[in-house]
């Protein structure tokens, strides 16, 4: 996983354009407002909602890196969190119940796997 230059490609333009850099209740509005759009795209049947999804990673990395949190290592810890996690059915959903020792660790592969679907 290379998520780390993108994310810093992301902060290198919003500083570049004057964009907002400091104040995170904003960014966290505009997160927001980027969700919504890729909400009504996709609810639309809108065939932009790549854009949309786009946008919203976008507002996500430079909101990381306003925080200072490396979200590329976050990512791969919290995958590995939810690897080790058991979840049981109450009703028509699922629950988190705990993590479990057993379960084979995820490993993050660099290549693009046989069966993703683009």
């Amino acid at each position: 996983m290379k998520l780390r230059p993108t994310q810093r490609a992301v902060w290198t333009n919003k500083v570049r354009k004057g964009f907002n850099t400091s104040d995170v209740p904003l960014e966290l509005c505009l997160l927001q407002g980027e969700v919504t759009e890729l909400f009504q795209a996709w609810r639309s049947g809108a065939d932009n909602v790549g854009e949309e999804l786009a946008d919203v990673a976008i507002y996500l990395l430079g909101l990381a890196e306003m925080l200072k949190v490396d979200l590329e290592q976050e990512i791969i810890m919290k995958l590995e969190v939810n690897a080790q996690r058991r979840y049981v059915k109450q009703g028509d959903i699922l629950v988190k119940s705990g993590p479990v020792d057993d379960t084979p660790r995820l490993r993050i592969v660099e290549e693009q796997s046989e069966d993703m679907l683009f």
